[in-house]
């Protein structure tokens, strides 16, 4: 059933025009959480550099059981509003409904009931179709924005001259939107952050209420796997990252006593260490700062003497990345971000992101243009760097 899942899954995805959500991220090609943090960070960047006195406030929603909420008639609805063919539509509405479940324990079963609501549990066709049920839930202000990424819903509000009529009234039609649609929102786990540069001390801000219950407001929140702070600095981020990273050379440790071959350490070093070190990094290591840089960089060099072979710098991964990434925005007409990258006239380089503040010229978007300005480096020249620039380190080890 499965495969036949993956069949028309495909089928939906290839017959959902590019316009449908773009600011809904996840189940698309080439697209990532990277992409859904960068958009909210660079959103978030730019307003606050437009002027002085600007200012950011982020809804970070929760949903009670988002996928088992939907409502198969009106998801049929909306698909046939997609313009999905009518007989897909009508498969999808009967996959739904009429399904039953037993309860299991030990040897006990309980009465099957029918379920004629939501999506099943760890069913591949899911997720999707969750994200085509909520593509209508889309901001109302043009000052406000909805990013998504599956169930992960972030509500942005630019606030200029400390008017937030707007961002209330998104929060209220956001709340409207989801009575309507049967979705539960989690008020306890919904949580609020400001994005707030203004010297003043005395800053008010109007509470948020959803429900009525009020929405807690926090100076951190973990957003698809990143952790976003008030001040939108890396430390914490870096400090959590790093913890993870230093137990897992434990293992790299365990791997070398046994006598593993520096090809399969390396590839412990890229599946195990790297990929936390590296989570989403094009979003937020442009912004970090020297010292949490070098904190990073500790933990490659202890893993560069347990491998007995150099690894490429942070840096160099970085840049990489971002070219990569640059690369593939640049071929998607539909990505939100595309639009940012301008060609010159001259037709051989992009037009500079303008930036008043040192936080949105070192963010991703900046970074990614002036990155692609620039000619692409020598296959492997970092590597021949880094290794003569590590020569003696790297034969002690060996020696020990």
């Amino acid at each position: 059933m499965k495969v036949f899942e993956r069949l028309l899954k495909n089928i939906i995805s290839s017959s959902i025009p590019d316009s449908t959500d773009p600011l809904q991220f996840a189940y698309r090609p080439n697209r990532s959480t990277e992409d859904a943090i960068a958009h909210v960070l660079h959103t978030t960047l730019s307003h606050v550099d437009k002027k002085q006195g600007n200012y950011v406030r982020m809804l970070f929603v929760d949903y009670s059981s988002a996928f088992n909420t939907i409502v198969p008639s009106r998801l049929f609805t909306k698909l046939r509003d997609l313009g999905l063919n009518s007989r897909l539509c009508a498969w999808v509405l009967d996959f739904l409904t009429g399904r039953t479940q037993v309860v299991r324990v030990g040897g006990c079963v309980s009465d099957s009931i029918t379920i004629n609501t939501g999506a099943p549990q760890g069913c591949v066709l899911s997720p999707l179709l969750y994200s085509l049920y909520t593509s209508d839930c889309v901001a109302t202000h043009s000052s406000n924005t909805i990013v998504k990424f599956a169930d992960d819903t972030v509500v942005l509000g630019a606030i200029s001259n400390s008017d937030e009529a707007a961002y209330m009234d998104e929060v209220k039609n956001l709340a409207s939107w989801c009575q309507d649609n049967h979705l539960q929102l989690n008020v306890s786990k919904t949580k609020e952050l400001v994005v707030d540069f203004r010297r003043s001390q005395h800053r008010d801000y109007k509470p948020i209420f959803i429900n009525g219950a009020p929405v807690e407001r926090v100076q951190s929140f973990k957003y698809l796997g990143v952790h976003i702070s008030s001040d939108l600095t890396w430390a914490a981020h870096i400090q959590v990252q790093t913890k993870k990273a230093r137990q897992r050379l434990y293992h790299l440790r365990q791997l070398r006593k046994f006598r593993v071959s520096p090809k399969i350490l390396r590839i412990f070093y890229t599946g195990a260490v790297e990929s936390i070190l590296t989570q989403n990094m094009t979003a937020w290591f442009g912004n970090s700062c020297v010292k949490d840089q070098k904190a990073l960089q500790r933990v490659i060099r202890t893993a560069e003497r347990c491998c007995r072979i150099a690894l490429p710098p942070l840096q160099d991964t970085y840049t990489r990345r971002c070219r990569t990434r640059a690369t593939q925005i640049l071929k998607d007409p539909s990505h939100p971000g595309n639009k940012l990258f301008q060609l010159l006239q001259s037709g051989r380089s992009f037009r500079i992101i303008r930036a008043r503040t040192e936080r949105l010229k070192r963010s991703f978007y900046p970074q990614a243009i002036r990155t692609l300005n620039q000619p692409p480096p020598p296959p492997h020249t970092h590597t021949h760097t880094h290794t003569r620039t590590h020569t003696r380190h790297l034969t002690s080890s060996i020696i020990d």
